[in-house]
């Protein structure tokens, strides 16, 4: 089973699940542990691969990674301490899991909050990870993370955020990215499916105005979609949640209060 970290509040009973990106962990979050444990009991998952996680799955059992299985997991943790349904918040790739969870163990999911989601790949983004697809065998994947992160996250005032991923990738093995980097061989169709089909569960995009990469198309779902709703941080990348932590944690809370 994954690592997971859990914050029990005395009084609350309702659940708020963190699932970080590729490549990070649930350390992404130490900006919204504080403020989110002083309202809801507060649950941090490790994926597959990342964090504390590597010493607690046996990959070398794992067949080939799709999202389902690795949604899986997370539903699995859930299981394990019995929480029949949770608040879900996700940055990243990690919004495209919760999105999974929701599609198909949509009682688990009370609300969902995605951060720099991911909705569209453009053609930038298409053309490096064909790039990355070419070369992940041959060059050292941190120094394809490194080129990832500066490419999603250019700006100087990305710094704090492109190192935080970065020294987290540190902790992976090159077998496990790429795992995971085969992963974008399913994005397309599975971004496709969810941009068509709009979802009853409350949703809240919280996306930097310097995400050029994902901000369009998540604006095109959130005008088309009657259950979404949008916020754009100024001042932000695509890590919003650490560009703009107290915005970030201050917008999530009050839509989670909204939809218990």
């Amino acid at each position: 089973m994954l690592h997971y970290t859990k914050y029990e509040h005395p009084e609350s009973k309702q659940w708020v699940t963190f699932v970080h990106g590729a490549g990070g962990s649930s350390s992404v979050w130490f900006k919204q542990i504080k403020a989110f444990k002083a309202h809801f009991n507060v649950l941090l998952i490790d994926l597959r691969g990342h964090g504390r996680s590597q010493k607690h799955v046996n990959y070398r059992e794992l067949q080939r990674y799709t999202f389902n299985s690795v949604t899986k997991d997370v539903v699995e943790v859930l299981d394990h301490l019995k929480i029949e349904a949770t608040h879900m918040v996700g940055i990243s790739l990690g919004t495209i899991i919760i999105r999974e969870l929701a599609e198909n163990w949509p009682d688990r999911v009370k609300s969902m909050v995605m951060g720099g989601a991911i909705l569209k790949m453009n053609f930038r983004s298409q053309i490096l990870m064909k790039l990355g697809f070419w070369l992940k065998s041959l060059v050292p994947y941190l120094l394809l993370y490194k080129l990832f992160a500066f490419v999603i996250m250019p700006r100087r005032k990305h710094v704090e955020a492109r190192s935080l991923f970065v020294r987290e990738a540190r902790k992976l093995y090159q077998r496990e990215f790429i795992r995971w980097f085969k992963l974008t061989a399913d994005l397309n169709p599975l971004l496709k499916w969810f941009r068509s089909k709009e979802i009853s569960i409350p949703t809240l995009y919280v996306m930097g105005d310097e995400d050029y990469m994902f901000l369009p198309s998540v604006q095109m779902v959130a005008n088309q979609h009657e259950s979404a709703q949008l916020v754009v941080l100024q001042n932000s990348g695509h890590v919003c949640n650490v560009d703009q932590p107290g915005l970030f944690n201050d917008h999530s809370i009050d839509f989670i209060y909204k939809n218990h």
